[in-house]
């Protein structure tokens, strides 16, 4: 980068690589530094990714939210291989929110890699192409005599040339329409495990989160906003609010009262003096029971047809065998370590924002429409997040900074409490499913029927819900009823629960049919090549015919979702009591092209617990229109000493690439009940498992 451009942003050192001498920065904005990449003044700067200049240092952009899953390492490894660069001359800039220029900046949906991966690729080797042709201008050679490798440009004599060297000439040349890209068997960076190089500033406590931003003139702010969704406030008195020391000012904003203050704690405790009082609306009295009970007699009618194949009714008439069961799953919130926060500096004809968001673009449009202002005069500076799982991907938390600064003319931060957090979420949907499935008289399904009843978003309740396998007579019905619930985005969203619905059942109906359920899965998955293949990878590596210790039960799921396939094998027991013990989890994981193992062995262990913790402990309750949970004390999360051990296998495939972050969390929940299921006769048919689901009798 220019000296006149970092001149104009401060600049944080994040990583450094052990032994490697990498160097990983990160740039937190400042006001001058709206829409990344459209700066003049780089010496080679093909395209919105990628910037070389004349000492050599290659900065890469990465227009994607860093939450722990790894992009500010994947992301520019995809670019640093096509162009052949030095890893240890590549930095980093986090780009801040743009309408256009790098497409979709939404971290959601297991996308930032799949997503990124031709668009980046082609990035890395238009680049890459120009250099060549650089240094064949320079040595007035044919450019078939010149070929790119580790930050330079070879000749065929033995002579080289850096990028920083060829850079200014490569800016003064057209920009290619199409490039070559690298055979994928010539990867020398992709697929090696390369550490998260944002990893060492959060062990040391450098890393800049959201929370840790601080802007000049800044005060602070806590929200009270009303207990039960959709209330509003009818009036309020602040007097012994203000009367605290630190207390600034007490505001009403759309949806609550605004504490300001000098610190977070003060606002905090500005909050537990104020006196409110609340028009509840129409959802003041609805319970969970109200709910189930809501969903339960929705399900004795037909509902939508979602996805249907053949003719289910003739199918279940001439069925030898039917089975009927129903399977529960209850309202889950997120529970991001970070609680919700945002900075917010509004002015008359601007506004800047800097937000831990998954969806920066989200949060300009929300702030541009709340003020009125052209989206071109909102900046979102995005930072690390503490977490995401989907809750980060909503804007109400960038919408709350804004109105406050509005409100008050200052920058502000608004920071919420845990209990904020779990008590105005966008949450798992609840659902309640009635499945019915048919086997002729060799004990194959012939029909499946897969009723759901849920709230408010029709997507996130049916998503996962049609069976992979080759059953010729399915249908997918559903009941979609408005409980004044938010419903949003959740680590792998319809799959997380209908994963463990339709693997559940589809076991039932092996052991209905007297068959292993592996097996019973291999013979429906002809339609399904690489699940099956996924599926007997996993079987493979966990030894599923291997004879378990006495009281150990096996289970096995598999899930296809986000472009990848995932199946797993777990191993339990269960005390007579009703402990659960989780011993082992097997996985197999089919992504296509990897790019960093590492990372994506970390993502699948982060799911299985993030999944486990929704199997075992997760449940949100609703009473009097109030969330009954509030932190960590009533909302648990799975601990250290009760996390199995976790076997990754990654299949080797030629499939194209698929996302990582969430493809493990469906298969978990039916691999441990079904395991559950082989060890005690129990089934598991509404979550989270309590300890007296298990006890034996």
């Amino acid at each position: 980068m220019s000296t006149s451009t970092l001149s104009r942003r401060t600049f944080i050192k994040v990583a450094s690589a052990a032994g490697g001498g990498l160097v990983l920065s990160f740039y937190l904005p400042g006001k001058e530094s709206m829409f990344a990449g459209t700066s003049k003044d780089e010496a080679f700067a093909p395209n919105a990714w990628l910037r070389i200049s004349g000492d050599g240092a290659i900065t890469i952009t990465v227009a994607r939210s860093e939450m722990g899953q790894g992009v500010w390492t994947s992301l520019p490894m995809i670019v640093a291989e096509e162009l052949e660069a030095d890893w240890n001359a590549v930095s980093i800039y986090q780009a801040d929110a743009h309408p256009s220029l790098y497409g979709s900046q939404s971290t959601g949906g297991s996308f930032s890699v799949r997503g990124s991966w031709m668009n980046l690729r082609n990035a890395g080797a238009t680049a890459r192409e120009m250099l060549i042709s650089a240094a064949a201008q320079k040595w007035n050679v044919a450019r078939t005599a010149c070929k790119a490798k580790n930050g330079f440009v070879h000749h065929s004599t033995g002579k080289k040339l850096s990028y920083g060297e060829l850079s200014a000439i490569a800016a003064t040349l057209p920009i290619p329409h199409s490039v070559k890209l690298k055979d994928e068997s010539a990867f020398s960076l992709l697929g090696k495990r390369i550490p998260k190089l944002d990893t060492p500033d959060k062990v040391y406590g450098k890393a800049v989160f959201g929370m840790d931003v601080r802007v000049p003139g800044m005060v602070f702010a806590s929200i009270e906003k009303c207990p039960v969704f959709g209330g509003k406030v009818v009036s309020f008195d602040g007097t012994k609010t203000k009367a605290l020391p630190g207390v600034v000012d007490v505001v009403q904003v759309d949806d609550g009262i605004a504490v300001v203050a000098t610190s977070t704690w003060a606002a905090f405790r500005g909050r537990e003096e104020l006196s409110v009082s609340w028009d509840e609306g129409k959802w003041a009295n609805q319970s969970s029971r109200d709910i189930r009970e809501l969903f339960r007699e929705s399900v004795k009618s037909k509902g939508n047809t979602e996805n249907y194949a053949g003719d289910v009714d003739s199918a279940f008439t001439n069925a030898v065998t039917t089975l009927e069961a129903v399977y529960e799953a209850p309202f889950v919130a997120h529970q991001t370590m970070e609680p919700m926060n945002c900075i917010a500096d509004v002015r008359p004809d601007r506004c800047e924002i800097w937000a831990p968001t998954q969806n920066p673009q989200a949060g300009q449009n929300e702030a541009s429409r709340i003020l009125g202002l052209p989206i071109d005069r909102v900046m979102v500076h995005v930072t690390l997040l503490g977490g995401g799982f989907g809750r980060r991907l909503n804007s109400d938390f960038i919408a709350d900074a804004v109105k406050v600064s509005k409100a008050i003319g200052k920058p502000v931060s608004v920071v919420w409490t845990r209990e904020d957090d779990t008590q105005h979420d966008w949450y798992r949907p609840m659902t309640y499913n009635v499945l019915r499935g048919g086997l002729d008289k060799n004990g194959v399904p012939v029909a499946w029927h897969h009723r759901v009843a849920g709230p408010s978003s029709r997507g996130l309740v049916v998503g996962g819900s049609t069976p992979p396998y080759a059953i010729p007579n399915f249908l997918v019905d559903s009941h979609i009823k408005d409980t004044g619930v938010p419903i949003g985005a959740w680590r792998s969203v319809g799959p997380s629960q209908n994963g463990w619905i339709v693997e559940s059942f589809i076991d039932e109906l092996a052991h209905t049919a007297g068959k292993d359920p592996l097996e019973f899965r291999r013979g429906l998955l002809t339609k399904s090549p690489r699940l099956k293949r996924t599926l007997e990878f996993a079987a493979e590596k966990a030894e599923w015919n291997k004879s378990l210790p006495k009281g150990v039960g096996r289970g096995i799921a598999c899930v296809e979702s986000f472009g990848s396939t995932c199946a797993q094998v777990a191993e339990v027991s269960v005390d007579r009591d009703g402990s659960l013990t989780i011993h082992r989890i097997v996985v197999a994981v089919d992504c296509g092209p990897v790019v960093n193992p590492d990372t994506i062995e970390a993502q699948i262990e982060g799911g299985i617990a993030f999944a486990l913790s929704a199997l075992l402990k997760d449940e949100i309750t609703i009473e009097k229109g109030r969330v009954q949970q509030g932190s960590y004390d009533d909302y648990r999360m799975i601990r250290f000493d009760e996390m199995p051990k976790v076997e990754v296998h990654l299949v080797q495939s030629s499939e194209p690439i698929g996302g990582i972050g969430e493809p493990s969390v469906p298969p978990v929940a039916p691999a441990v009940c079904n395991a559950i299921f082989a060890a005690t006769g129990i089934r598991i048919w509404r979550l989270p498992i309590r300890q007296g689901d298990l006890k034996k009798t």
